[in-house]
């Protein structure tokens, strides 16, 4: 299985819109075996985002916030989303294949017009 996450400096980008990097994780018997660095600065669509993490085998994405447009658009593509998440993303790959990973809403209605804590 592999695992998205929207990344910054190491951590779960809190924005997910606002991200230009997104780290896939590829799984196995419950452990991360390697990571991927994938750059989403040409990608200003939510599809777009949509396509190019289906296309890496991605089938989970977990973020921190996240507005309704983009989770529609990863659901119609099949991925699980999971919302709410923050710190470092070996950790919450980790929390998430052992089941400790607690999801929360996390909802932004900002449009990407300021930044998260």
């Amino acid at each position: 299985m592999k695992i998205a996450m929207p990344y910054i400096n190491g951590n779960v980008n809190p924005h997910f819109g606002s991200s230009r990097e997104f780290v896939v994780f590829d799984t196995s018997d419950g452990k991360v075996t390697g990571k991927k660095i994938i750059n989403n600065e040409t990608l200003h669509n939510h599809g777009g985002l949509a396509r190019t993490l289906k296309g890496e085998g991605v089938e989970v994405v977990i973020a921190g916030g996240i507005g309704r447009p983009m989770i529609n658009a990863l659901h119609e593509a099949g991925f699980k989303v999971i919302t709410g998440a923050s710190g470092e993303v070996e950790k919450v790959a980790g929390d998430y294949l052992t089941g400790q990973l607690v999801p929360a809403p996390a909802i932004c209605s900002c449009g990407g017009k300021h930044h998260h804590p």
